[in-house]
């Protein structure tokens, strides 16, 4: 990974979107549940043997991050920083190939853009535990992918195809599947049961 072109994206200005409030977990489904292990995606295990040391981060502490106002500020920064530094395009348009997870320099497909918002939080100081890559269904049937961020106050999702930031159970997404909070190189089930989600998903 070129350190340089990172640290370029994070030491750039950009205006900033959003409060300094913090958005208030308003249901009991603001933390999400998991069932158990599930395969690794295919795209995260090739990225894995390119970046060893990333995927093979275990936690002890897997505690939801303590949410406050500056770490608040920090999401929903980065969260605008990459939404607006990367120009999105496919994976088949720009690498040729249906899935390819890599750290975005100009171009980059919906994982691209979550992780590197991981890579940005984690230069902030926040636990591994708490950033987890996270594959969802959108209401047109096609996967996608955003960054899961575990706090006191929720689960929440940053998201390129929106700057708001709000807790994952208000988003329009089936959640299916998230990196583990202990082993940052395993996948665990989701269990969405939602109500709302039948009727994002027309079902």
């Amino acid at each position: 990974m070129k350190h340089s072109i990172l640290k370029s994206i994070i030491a750039g200005t950009f205006l900033l979107t959003g409060s300094a409030t913090i958005v208030q977990a308003s249901t009991k489904e603001a933390h999400m549940k998991t069932t158990g292990r599930t395969l690794q995606p295919i795209g995260h295990a090739v990225f894995c043997r390119q970046f060893k040391a990333e995927c093979s981060v275990k936690s002890t502490n897997t505690k939801p991050v303590v949410l406050n106002r500056k770490l608040w500020k920090q999401m929903v920064d980065i969260n605008y920083k990459v939404n607006m530094a990367v120009e999105p395009v496919t994976d088949l348009e720009y690498y040729k190939t249906e899935e390819y997870w890599a750290y975005p320099k100009k171009y980059g497909d919906c994982e691209d853009y979550a992780l590197l918002k991981r890579y940005m939080l984690l230069q902030k100081g926040w636990p591994a535990s708490a950033l987890l890559i996270t594959v969802v269904k959108q209401v047109s049937g096609d996967g996608h992918a955003v960054l899961t961020v575990r706090t006191d106050l929720g689960d929440f999702a940053l998201d390129n195809l929106r700057m708001k930031i709000d807790t994952w159970d208000k988003t329009p997404y089936r959640y299916i599947k998230r990196q583990s909070v202990r082993d940052t190189g395993k996948w665990m089930d989701i269990r969405d049961n939602r109500r709302q989600i039948a009727q994002y998903l027309g079902s």
